[in-house]
Parts: C-alpha cells; sequence; structure tokens
C-alpha cells in the first residue's frame, strides 16, 4: 500500500465551514498542525467557474470538500473542477469529501423517459479523475454501487444519537418515530444506540402531485412520550412538519427532529419554525446559513468524524471500524 507524506484539503464554496472544521479536528489527532489548502474558486466575468490550486499537491494526498444546500449546479462544477485541477497537478491520489451527494433521490426511475441523475453524477466524478468518495448517510446505499471507485459510506446517527442523549433522550420516556417507510432502518438503528422504541409514520405522494405529501397512516406507541423523529434530509419540511402533527395526535407530549442532510429549500425553515415541533437538530453536512440563523435549529458536527475517516483513509487503515455496529 503507498504511504502518503502530504495531505492537502481543498473546499469549494460550500464547504468552507466544515473543511476548516475537519482541518482542527486533524491537527487534534496527528499532534500537529493541518492547514486548509489555499485555492481560487470564483467566477470568470461571463460567469463560467474559475479555479485555480494554489499550492504544490504533486505526490499528494488530497481531500476536496463540497456541500450543495444550493446553488447545487456551480458547486458541481467546481467539485469537477478542483479534481480535475489536482489530477493535472499530479495529486497522487484524489479523494472527494461530499457528505450529502446531490442528485440522490434521483437514484432510479420513477417514470417514463426519466434520466438517473444520480448515476451521471458517479459517472462525471470518475471521468474527471476521483478515484474515491466520502459521504454520509446516503438516501438510498444502492447508490454505492453506481461508483467504480472505493466509496467509504458514514453515518452521522452517532453524532446525533450521542447529542441527543446529551439532551435526556435516552430514557424509557422517549421514542425515535421514522416519518415514512424508506426511513425505517436508520430509525430503529438509532433507537437502538438511544436504548428507546421506535414508530413509524406511513406517508404517501399522490400521483397527480408527486412533490406534495400525504400522511396515509401511523404506526406504534408515543402516547405521553418524547418523540425524536430521524429522516436523512430535510428539503422543503412539508414530510416534516406533517410528521409532527401526526405524532403529536397520537398523544406525544413533545417531538424534536434530527435529520442528516438540512438542505432547507424555498420556506422550510418558516415552516419549521411555526410547527409544533420543539426542536430540530441538524449535521452539517451541508449547514447552510439559514440553518444556523434559525433559534430552533441546532447544528451537531460531523467535522470529527469526517477527521477520523480522512485520517485511516490517508493512514490506510480500516474505515469500517468508525460505523456503529447498529447500521
Amino acid at each position: 500500500m503507498p504511504q502518503y507524506s502530504k495531505r492537502c484539503l481543498f473546499a469549494g464554496t460550500g464547504a468552507q465551514r466544515l473543511v476548516e472544521a475537519v482541518a482542527k479536528h486533524l491537527s487534534r489527532i496527528n499532534r500537529k498542525p493541518q492547514s486548509v489548502s489555499p485555492a481560487l474558486v470564483g467566477k470568470w466575468a461571463n460567469a463560467e467557474t474559475r479555479v485555480q490550486l494554489q499550492t504544490n499537491v504533486r505526490g499528494a494526498d488530497v481531500f476536496i470538500f463540497q456541500s450543495f444546500a444550493d446553488q447545487v449546479n456551480d458547486r458541481i462544477m467546481e467539485l469537477m473542477l478542483l479534481v480535475d485541477a489536482a489530477l493535472r497537478a499530479s495529486a497522487d491520489r484524489i479523494t472527494v469529501v461530499a457528505p450529502y451527494l446531490p442528485y440522490s433521490k434521483q437514484e432510479k426511475k420513477v417514470r417514463g423517459r426519466e434520466p438517473i441523475a444520480a448515476k451521471v453524477l458517479a459517472n462525471m466524478l470518475r471521468a474527471a479523475g476521483a478515484n474515491r468518495v466520502i459521504s454520509v448517510d446516503l438516501h438510498e446505499r444502492a447508490i454505492q454501487g453506481f461508483y467504480d471507485i472505493p466509496f467509504d459510506h458514514l453515518t452521522a446517527l452517532g453524532v446525533l444519537a450521542e447529542h441527543l442523549a446529551k439532551l435526556g433522550y435516552n430514557r424509557n420516556d422517549s421514542v425515535v418515530v421514522a416519518p415514512d417507510e424508506g426511513a425505517m432502518e436508520k430509525s430503529m438503528a438509532l433507537a437502538q444506540m438511544l436504548g428507546v422504541d421506535v414508530a413509524v409514520v406511513l406517508k404517501r405522494h399522490p400521483e397527480e402531485d408527486p412533490e406534495s405529501v400525504e400522511t396515509a397512516a401511523f404506526i406504534g406507541n408515543v402516547k405521553g412520550r418524547r418523540a425524536v423523529i430521524w429522516d436523512d434530509m430535510i428539503l422543503g419540511g412539508s414530510t416534516l412538519v406533517n410528521a409532527a402533527e401526526e405524532v403529536l395526535k397520537g398523544g406525544a407530549k413533545e417531538v424534536v427532529a434530527c435529520i442528516t442532510h438540512a438542505i432547507l429549500c424555498g420556506t422550510a425553515v418558516q415552516q419549521i419554525e411555526a410547527s409544533k415541533l420543539s426542536k430540530l437538530i441538524v449535521s452539517d453536512t451541508t449547514a447552510p446559513e439559514r440553518a444556523y440563523a434559525s433559534e430552533k435549529i441546532t447544528v451537531a458536527s460531523i467535522a470529527g468524524l469526517l477527521a477520523e475517516a480522512i485520517d485511516h483513509i490517508h493512514r490506510n487503515l480500516s474505515v469500517s471500524e468508525l460505523l456503529p455496529d447498529e447500521v
């Protein structure tokens, strides 16, 4: 196995806050300074993306961060050009750190004549020159199969569970609620970490309006309990708000939510603030500024988890041992 003496961290415009936090954790782990390498990432006069790495990466182990809460297509282009720049500058290995992978909800054809956008993104990253990908809580695990390069799939469940435990949601009066069938597996894992029960809200998307959500049924006992709703992402907020209302109708005395990817499109923040949720806890896989600006939203950082994964990859150690046994 190759040994890399030099490790470089770069970031697109969506991940500056996260990469700086990861660098601080790596400095503590390795007991020596880890800086974020400088790069020019901006626009030319005609709005085309402009990228230039401003440090020598020849023979280096390069990690390129990008986040996609908004300006998704521009940030994808930034990422592709950062990868290409590192490849052409003779980096030894290029790892893309994209905690939230965009287009993950388009991992299969639902209707005729649709693309599989998640596969297109995988092809683009491989063609650009990426050697490895790190991501967190994929919307569908099968997306890993779209990549013909090593893919490290981490989970924020441990970080979120630790935060919830500190708030007292690991006692008998708590219950984890999955807002739909797709969230059941991870919700059960979170419940096991906290040592509490699990329930589920069943939903459906009307044929005439596939982006809207209707609640079909509620299964589980939440009466008199503090409910924790888990989901992998929040887009517009309607699924989460509807789930919170159903849980309260079921007799819960309080509802909080924890979400890995806070996309928070459109009026999502306003919906959360006006909802009956007591609190929304999100990780910083995307962490848009609108999340930090809301008093109802708390950000729990996964920077430590990413730093551990990067350190293991750099030193050719197992990444699997960083995953909770329940996942």
